[in-house]
């Protein structure tokens, strides 16, 4: 089909050239029989130029080729560097390829320009992250030395939110990072859950919701700090959209279910509840929600080999299963 394609194109960029120089021949012909040459030798010099024409024709469609064949595998590296262009001696080609060196080394050195400011900026949120730790400790401190009262915690959930916040924007860097630290082994979910629970408890006493947890007894190979994190997601979004009623932890067939009882999810919004930024309805009543948390779920469970699946309907509940691969 390429070599069709390649064949055709020739043709319709050279067909003009071809067709003048019959013209040209016919005519000489034509003068050739009208001042007394003899019809056989004029047939058989026009003959003797139209395989002259023929051989030309097959050489340099030949070389046409050869060239075209070269850029066609040039086509894969070309993105890196644009060494290895098939040598020309056409000012018009020449000036093609110097047009594609300078555009070439634009685009290094935008793409170099970017990976600095991306670099810069990954830098700075880190660092960010890492010193508004300080005063968030601070403030859990002098929390710590407060009466008991409504205003403490409510202090205290606040600041939870904070805490959460902060752990997010710093994962969201280190994902959106060139090189992210995963390391894969066997580990017990159970060790996962509980202290994302452990973590979520004060919440779960506030909204008076209950907890139904059944312990997993089993091994999965995953990491286990980004696991934490989707856990911590999940179970936030759980709590975060569950009124009244109970938050459910199991397992089920390979795949760990986070099931709740909250508000749920429009139908027409679950397909792209993992969208980034996207809040979806429910998300534009409550105005904490971010649409980060369940894009960032997605990104760390498709970059781990596992599944996301989540199953909801408005007004009963929502349903979120992470499943692992069996090796």
């Amino acid at each position: 089909m390429e070599n069709g394609k390649r064949f055709w194109g020739y043709l319709r960029n050279h067909i003009k050239w071809y067709l003048l120089i019959m013209l040209n021949g016919l005519l000489m012909a034509v003068m050739m029989l009208l001042n007394g040459i003899v019809y056989e030798e004029v047939c058989y010099g026009f003959l003797l130029c139209v395989v002259v024409l023929i051989v030309v024709a097959a050489a340099d469609y030949y070389v046409y080729d050869k060239t075209c064949r070269k850029l066609s595998v040039l086509r894969h590296s070309v993105t890196l560097s644009l060494q290895g262009l098939p040598e020309t001696t056409d000012p018009a080609e020449q000036i093609y390829q110097e047009l594609l060196q300078i555009l070439s080394r634009n685009r290094m050195w935008l793409e170099n320009e970017a990976r600095e400011r991306e670099r810069d900026r990954t830098e700075y949120y880190t660092m960010w992250v890492h010193q508004i730790k300080t005063p968030i400790a601070a403030l859990k401190l002098l929390l710590e030395e407060m009466e008991e009262g409504e205003l403490r915690e409510e202090m205290s959930r606040e600041l939870f939110r904070i805490r959460q916040y902060a752990e997010m924007a710093l994962q969201y860097m280190r994902l959106e990072s060139e090189t992210t630290d995963f390391v894969l082994r066997r580990v017990r979910p159970d060790d996962v859950i509980r202290e994302a629970v452990r973590k979520y408890a004060g919440q779960f006493i506030h909204k008076k919701l209950g907890l139904h947890y059944e312990p997993v007894e089993t091994t999965v190979l995953t990491d286990e700090k980004w696991l934490g994190f989707v856990v911590e997601q999940l179970l936030s979004n759980a709590v975060k959209y569950t009124q009244k009623g109970s938050v459910s932890i199991y397992m089920e067939t390979g795949r760990l279910v986070i099931a709740d009882t909250g508000i749920g999810i429009r139908q027409e919004d679950l397909p792209r509840v993992c969208e980034k930024g996207y809040t979806g309805y429910n998300g534009h009543a409550d105005k904490r929600s971010t649409g980060i948390g369940l894009y960032l779920c997605s990104r760390i469970l498709k970059k781990l080999g596992h599944t996301l699946t989540i199953t909801s309907e408005e007004g009963v509940g929502t349903r979120v299963a992470v499943g692992f691969p069996a090796e």
